[in-house]
């Protein structure tokens, strides 16, 4: 018995030793523009998502969900956020193609994270993504702000859908629309691979 335990720890040190020197003699992938692999695509989302669950404090808005305080939010938004996940008239940003991971374009697809989840988020960025930490930049408000911009996107009041709409152009995005869309970009994702 001895001997197996001692072998299951050699096995592991070697392979961690192996995984470091791949990664130290430069054999892993560092490039922005190119796809990642399954496996480390798949362990990043979840360490990011077990990292959230650890750190994140579960706390409630202060604000409340009112038109001027989404509002703000959007307008926030706007400012600093659709550059990388895509502006309000839902027109995928150029520049989310340049990052690895890729940024969520927010307003195609709207987080359905709890609203402490997504303030974290914001406020602390995430760690080799190119999400910077707004809590240096905005205030506590504003980052509450837009937090409830992006949770009640999909049951805004007519009041901020009327104003998204003669401020963007474009109406408002509702639950049943981004619904189409995931499914019109499965149907286009299926065809793509019957091509190929």
């Amino acid at each position: 018995m001895g001997k197996f335990l001692v072998g299951v720890i050699v096995t592991i040190i070697v392979l961690v030793l192996a995984g470091l020197g791949l990664a130290m003699f430069g054999y892993l992938p560092t490039q922005a523009d190119v796809p990642p692999p399954h496996l480390e695509r798949r362990l990043a989302m979840g360490a990011v998502d077990a990292s959230m669950e650890r750190h994140a404090p579960h706390v409630l808005n202060p604000l409340s969900p009112t038109d001027q305080n989404v509002i703000d939010g959007m307008k926030i938004y706007t400012m600093n956020c659709a550059l990388c996940h895509g502006g309000l008239d839902r027109k995928p940003s150029s520049l989310a193609r340049s990052f690895y991971p890729p940024p969520p374009n927010l307003i195609s697809d709207p987080p359905d994270d709890p609203e402490w989840h997504t303030f974290y988020t914001i406020r602390t960025g995430i760690r080799y993504t190119g999400m910077p930490a707004w809590g240096n930049t905005l205030s506590e408000d504003d980052m509450w702000k837009v937090t409830s911009f992006l949770s009640h996107m999909d049951k805004l009041s007519p009041a901020v859908q009327q104003y998204w709409n003669s401020n963007f152009g474009t109406p408002a995005v509702s639950t049943e629309q981004t619904k189409e869309e995931k499914k019109d970009e499965k149907k286009d994702e299926g065809m793509k691979h019957e091509h190929h």
